[in-house]
Parts: C-alpha cells; structure tokens; sequence
C-alpha cells in the first residue's frame, strides 16, 4: 500500500554567520549555522528559524535545548514559528530549537566534554571544547538579540512547575515575566555563566522560562508557554491581538533554594509541585533498604514547591525540593 505524504523536501543553507540583514522582509527562513567541527572535521550544526516582518521593530530570540534533555521548549518555537505571519510582523524573531545539538542527540544533560553550557556563557573564543561552542553561538546569533526567552526545564531525576526566573527589580524584564502565564515567578538577578546573565550583561532583556519536566513532551506547558510568547510580541508591538493572561497571577517569590538530604536512602517528597507548604511541615521521608524510616524532613520556612526530586534514590547531599519564598505584598 503506498502511503501519502505531504512532505515537500527544501533544500535547507549552511552558513557560517546570521546575517539578518540578508534575511528577505515578510519571509522565515531556515538555516543550519555551523559553530564547529567534530572529531572527523565533519561540521556540527545548530537548526535556526527566522521571521522578519516587513516593518522594522525589535529582534527577539527565543532558545531551547541549552540542555540536550530539556524537550518541551522545543514544540513551543516549531509552533511559534508556524503560527506568527510574517507579512504582518513588525520586527524579527528568531529561534533556535536546539542549541545543545551534541547533546540531544545523547539525550544529555551537559556538553561532550562534561560542562554544563548554561554554566560557561559567554564561553572563550580560544578556550576548550565547550567554551568554544558556547562562545560562537553566543556571539554569532545571541548578540544580535534585544530580548531573550530562554527555555529550560528541571533535569533527570526532578520535575518542575512551569516557572520564570527574572529580575523582578528591573521593569521591563518584570514585565516580561508577567505575560508569561507561569504558575510561580521567581526574584533571580542573571548570573555570571548563565545565558540569561551573559546577555544581559551586553544589554538584552532576558528571562528564563522552567517549562516542566526533562525528556518529555507536555501538552500543557507547552500550550502555556506558546501563549507567553504571544503575549510578549503582542506588547513589544511585533504582532496585533489581545494578551491572554491566565485566570490566576502568578505566585512571586522574592528567593528560592534546594533542600538537601543528610544521609542517603530511599526517599519520597511528599507535596506537589506548586503547592504551598507551611513552617514545619513533613515535606520528605527516608527510608532505609530494609524500609524503615530514618528520617523526616520538614520546611524550614513557608514557601512554594517551586520543583521536586522524583527519584527514590537518594545519596547523601541528594536534592529534595525547590523552595520558593513568597513574597508577602
């Protein structure tokens, strides 16, 4: 039985620099850019989607797969990227699904040689394997952003809420945050090696989107996120259309941190995530190989379960929960 297909192969450009001046007003493109070589001289590549509407206005980026095994920001760009219409854009955007590609095809966390490329932005232009990596495609594509969505999600072993990290003292990446219909909104200055922290340092407003869980596909998140990005080229003034804010505000917390165990086991987190927990309360239980209990394990404070452990095994120094210190208004 032959089997119909609308697939229409295109003859997808390598090239070795972005040059969104070359892009055609009111089309998208697609290219391959070529950060390095492998092992074989054989050239790793990175997929990039650009939109370029026919009136002038900002550059936005949005980024996922930073880390080979966080999936979800993946759809959210192909179906951005689908939906938006460039003929009626007013600025570019552009989109690279996969930045970590070495990785993704491992169904890994980290880079080749062990680093984690979230941790070395903007990398060195003479430095090791994955500080080189990192510093071409922060330079080559990156530097040209004005606004930065960055998309994660939790890593191997813990799920997340869909949250954001931003600084919240800043007002336009406040309100960057706000459009994205997230459950939980995190108060987090860039850091130094960060994506976010490399990008701002030269001026581009940048948050961090957490949509969900590792190695998955979420329908929900991903619907959420799609809405956020909406919402935030409707209020640069890229796109028309109304904002579509969720029913609820998002939970603002002021910090957050890990809760770490004190001795290894089998261990079960017991609230979910989003849910607030109180001073106090029971939030794990270890138990030893023989199932006894050892240990409880309470909040030190009220806060919200910004992500979880969902592994039972748990060394000593293991994560148990993130927790995320409300702001009281």
């Amino acid at each position: 039985m032959e089997i119909q297909t609308n697939i229409v192969p295109v003859e997808i450009p390598i090239v070795k620099n972005l040059d969104l001046d070359m892009v055609p007003a009111g089309t998208i493109k697609r290219f391959w850019l070529q950060l390095v070589s492998d092992g074989m001289g054989m050239p790793m590549n990175i997929p990039i989607i650009v939109a370029k509407g026919t009136e002038k206005g900002p550059v936005v980026g949005l980024t996922a797969a930073v880390h080979g095994n966080e999936l979800n920001g993946i759809p959210i760009i192909q179906r951005f990227l689908k939906e938006v219409n460039p003929k009626e854009l007013r600025g570019i955007v552009v989109g690279i699904p996969v930045v970590n590609t070495p990785s993704f095809f491992r169904r890994k966390r980290r880079f080749i040689d062990g680093k984690d490329l979230n941790h070395i932005m903007p990398g060195k232009s003479d430095g090791n394997v994955s500080e080189v990596y990192a510093y071409r495609f922060f330079h080559k594509i990156v530097s040209q952003f004005e606004y930065l969505l960055d998309l994660h999600t939790a890593s191997t072993g813990r799920i997340n809420s869909y949250y954001i990290r931003a600084d919240m003292a800043e007002p336009i990446t406040r309100k960057m945050a706000m459009l994205q219909n997230a459950q939980i909104v995190v108060h987090n200055p860039p850091l130094d090696g960060t994506l976010r922290g490399a990008a701002e340092s030269l001026g581009i407003h940048a948050i961090t989107l957490e949509v969900g869980n590792p190695n998955t596909f979420q329908k929900g998140y991903i619907r959420n996120g799609l809405t956020g990005i909406h919402n935030l080229l409707i209020h640069l003034g890229l796109t028309d259309g109304e904002i579509e804010l969720g029913e609820n505000l998002p939970v603002i917390c002021d910090r957050s941190y890990w809760l770490y165990t004190d001795r290894g086991g089998i261990l079960n987190v017991l609230p979910q995530v989003a849910e607030v927990v109180e001073k106090n309360q029971v939030v794990a239980r270890m138990h030893n190989i023989f199932g006894d209990l050892i240990r409880e394990y309470r909040a030190p404070e009220k806060g919200v379960v910004i992500g979880k452990s969902v592994s039972p095994i748990n060394q000593t120094g293991g994560r148990i929960l993130h927790l995320g210190i409300i702001r009281e208004e």
